[in-house]
């Protein structure tokens, strides 16, 4: 029998853990199953995500560039995927393709913690703030902002979602950067925070970073040195990873394994 195959497409890819992570979890669940990147550039991304299930393919993670086509691709899409306009998990069954969006509840499990009544900004406009945005939205928190260095996208996001656009970073109880400023090992952290509009400030209670790199990342290192409680982004890869695996094989994800396995690449 053909070995089940799932994957990560994106441009570029070769940087991703969830390779590891999720080949780490089907031998945990003793699945003879393989998990794969996919470097697709965006004008071969739909012609080669319907030629998958051919190939054996039973679903594959989606990341930057394709979110947005994800979306656009699917033959059906689940609430949050349909609300946000962006998808990261897509499951193929019965000829069509399924979309999912496993970053926004990803990251309320990684959130760890309530978000009702917080105020909340979110820095970035790309598919992952979109998802973190409408996923605070429905939890409750009692004010979402938007900031992006391009006013204009946070602008459209906030008006989309329904919620704050501010042109510069105001104080809250939760930070949660979306953007990838600061992963370029040539820019400065002074650069990095200066970029974001953070310069000089202090950081709020809770801080929470999506993107991760070999070592911590600026944002994670300006809010630890102040005491802040942090979310890393391989947390928040490991639980959005980890609802995608559920939706694939139908059982709980090995979390342990998945965590060790991403940490061992750092």
């Amino acid at each position: 029998m053909p070995r089940t195959l799932l994957g990560v497409a994106g441009f570029p890819v070769g940087h991703s853990r969830s390779p590891a992570m999720h080949n780490a979890a089907l031998a945990e669940l003793g699945l003879d199953w393989l998990y794969v990147p996919l470097p697709l550039p965006p004008e071969r991304f739909a012609q080669t995500v319907r030629a998958l299930p051919a190939s054996g393919f039973r679903g594959v993670n989606v990341t930057v560039p394709h979110k947005e086509a994800a979306h656009e691709l699917a033959d059906e899409l689940s609430t949050a995927a349909m609300a946000i306009g962006a998808a990261n998990t897509l499951t193929f069954t019965d000829g069509r393709i399924v979309a999912e969006n496993t970053d926004a509840g990803g990251f309320l499990d990684a959130l760890g913690v309530d978000p009702r009544g917080l105020r909340v900004l979110v820095l970035g406009a790309g598919g992952s703030a979109r998802a973190v945005v409408w996923a605070l939205r429905e939890a409750g928190a009692d004010e979402v902002s938007v900031w992006n260095r391009t006013a204009e996208r946070a602008a459209g996001l906030a008006r989309e979602l329904g919620v704050r656009h501010v042109e510069r970073p105001e104080p809250v109880d939760l930070l949660v950067n979306c953007t990838s400023v600061g992963l370029d090992p040539s820019t400065s952290h002074e650069e990095a925070l200066e970029t974001l509009g953070l310069a000089g400030s202090e950081p709020p209670p809770t801080v929470a970073d999506l993107v991760y790199g070999a070592g911590t990342t600026v944002i994670v290192e300006w809010a630890g040195r102040a005491g802040a409680r942090v979310v890393e982004g391989l947390e928040v890869l490991v639980r959005q990873g980890a609802r995608s695996l559920e939706s694939w094989t139908g059982r709980a994800s090995p979390m342990d394994a998945m965590r060790m396995a991403v940490q061992e690449r750092s």
